[in-house]
């Protein structure tokens, strides 16, 4: 098993890249949920991942149900700015399921009141609205990673 991240609906390009890139050093499945803001033969989305798509794995999805009936049984992590509870409150285990938003909107919010024990967030000032979303699924990812003692990963 590993851990997973979910975007949904996400809108830029390098964003996905440099996710899918976190994914490939880290052992991350990556589940990309339509409609995509960008095609994914497009040479930002390529520029930003390099040379590592080979080692991505990477499934898509019509819409983010069908990520929920394929993980049944697992637990799901919900990344939002208007969360109580930050990222490292929890206690993460393999086969765990980080799920984020687009860009410009975040998570859709009837999911978020449907899920409000497992909303995550990333603590920041009040300059600003949102991290970039490729620094928020590696600050989660490797969170969780150092909670499991990066498991399969070279020191």
């Amino acid at each position: 098993m590993a851990f997973h991240i979910v975007l949904v609906e996400p809108e830029i390009p390098a964003n996905t890249g440099n996710i899918a890139r976190t994914c490939a050093a880290t052992g991350t499945h990556l589940h990309l949920v339509r409609p995509l803001g960008f095609r994914t033969d497009d040479a930002t989305l390529k520029r930003a991942g390099l040379d590592y798509w080979y080692a991505v794995n990477i499934s898509y999805y019509d819409s983010f149900s069908e990520v929920e009936e394929r993980f049944e049984g697992h637990r799901f992590f919900y990344a939002s700015t208007r969360s109580t509870k930050r990222y490292c409150d929890f206690e993460y285990k393999d086969g765990d399921l980080f799920v984020f938003g687009k860009e410009t909107k975040g998570l859709p919010q009837e999911l978020l009141e449907a899920n409000p024990n497992q909303l995550i967030r990333m603590p920041m000032t009040d300059k600003v609205r949102s991290l970039n979303l490729a620094n928020s699924a590696a600050i989660v990812v490797y969170e969780a990673l150092r909670q499991t003692d990066f498991p399969g990963m070279l020191d």
